[in-house]
């Protein structure tokens, strides 16, 4: 089957990771980290057949890495700040691949005859500063009122892959164990002030000689610093939208005189629950469960 692509959003920015393992030269790469998730023993590359649909969502929504090997669709994202929402993110970008995959294929679902699909399988693999446990499921129903029994649901596996959590993991996948030294140096230098060209530079010559991906990087370097710091400044972007949007909030709060909503944006703000804040100043529905939460009459 021919790789899908369909263009919609001009802005989207890739990420190293898709670089490293959602691309047809780096098949290889894909196996091995598919066959470190999944506990398999795949040897042939071309077993993969990417499936990934560009630019499928929205500006906010990227993604990442998608790909079938034998009766298995894999979605891979890869996220840098903490998301419990990547259920839904995951459900609608799945519904497009496999829409496009029953296009592709033929495959006629409106008949009597039961239809064989791929099995999905969702992984998000999760590198950002907030501490978390190696392994986390989030689920779509978490999103639904408490107490209701929705007919959708979907899981989504989250590997923690800092350098040196999920240890057998990145064991079982040199590349990703690379990719994590690589992403911590680049933390690390920059954290000490060396800008991000020069941080790349170090962390790419810090990898061992006989890293699989050092080779790649060395040779692209120049297309990693953009990668990186496109990243970066997206994420220090969206961290200042979100308290802007807290202090506007509790501002706003105060000048309607609507106290409770103030209350509730400070006692987020001292709880460092940003994500929260955001949320809350969207959706109502979440907002009266965060006052129920912080017990705000």
């Amino acid at each position: 089957m021919e790789e899908i692509k369909v263009k919609v959003n001009d802005e989207h920015k890739d990420r190293l990771f898709k670089h490293l393992f959602g691309s047809n030269e780096h098949r290889q790469w894909t196996l091995e980290l598919y066959n470190a998730v999944n506990g398999s023993d795949y040897t042939n590359p071309e077993d993969i057949t990417i499936t990934t649909v560009e630019d499928a969502l929205y500006l906010s929504m990227k993604n990442d890495v998608s790909f079938l090997i034998a009766d298995t669709m894999s979605f891979y994202e890869h996220q840098s700040t903490y998301n419990p929402n990547m259920p839904v993110r995951m459900l609608m970008y799945a519904g497009m691949v496999y829409s496009r995959f029953i296009e592709t294929n033929e495959i006629y679902v409106y008949g009597s005859t039961l239809k064989s699909l791929p099995v999905p399988k969702l992984v998000t693999f999760y590198n950002g500063t907030r501490d978390t446990d190696d392994r986390i499921v989030l689920r779509l129903s978490d999103s639904f009122p408490a107490g209701s029994v929705p007919d959708i649901e979907i899981s989504v596996l989250m590997l923690n892959i800092n350098y040196g959590r999920n240890s057998e993991l990145q064991h079982r996948c040199r590349p990703l164990m690379d990719y994590s030294q690589f992403v911590e140096s680049v933390r690390e230098l920059r954290g000490r002030g060396y800008d991000m060209e020069d941080a790349v530079h170090i962390a790419i010559r810090r990898l061992e000689e006989d890293s699989p991906i050092r080779g790649y990087l060395l040779s692209k370097e120049a297309e990693v610093y953009r990668l990186c710091i496109t990243e970066y400044d997206e994420k220090k972007d969206r961290e200042l939208f979100r308290k802007d949007c807290l202090e506007e909030g509790r501002a706003e709060g105060v000048a309607m005189g609507a106290d409770r909503l103030g209350r509730l944006m400070s006692a987020l703000k001292e709880a460092g629950r940003v994500d929260d804040a955001f949320k809350a100043a969207e959706d109502s529905s979440y907002r009266e469960q965060l006052f129920k939460e912080f017990g705000i009459d």
